[in-house]
């Protein structure tokens, strides 16, 4: 079956991968709310939205990063929260 014209492999040069947590972020159980700042793949984002639930339990957010204006979707599990919200909001 011949391949898509559009695919291609990202060269490993490009590839940034951090097994260390940013300054001041954490993972958490606790949902993040609308209005909230997130850690995530692509660094601080806003939560737009609170959706359904995803296949591990958490809740899927709708994420806007200030450096582009279209939303994006992520898994509450694969983001981190700030650090000084954990203590004032139960985390």
């Amino acid at each position: 079956m011949p391949q898509p014209p559009n695919t291609t492999r990202v060269p490993r040069e490009s590839l940034r991968i951090s097994s260390v947590d940013p300054a001041g972020w954490l993972a958490s159980s606790r949902i993040p709310g609308v209005g909230e700042y997130v850690y995530c793949t692509d660094g601080p984002a806003e939560v737009v939205r609170l959706l359904g639930r995803t296949s591990d339990g958490s809740r899927l957010l709708e994420l806007r990063c200030t450096d582009r204006p279209q939303p994006f979707f992520a898994s509450s599990s694969n983001v981190l929260l700030r650090a000084d919200l954990q203590d004032t909001q139960g985390g």
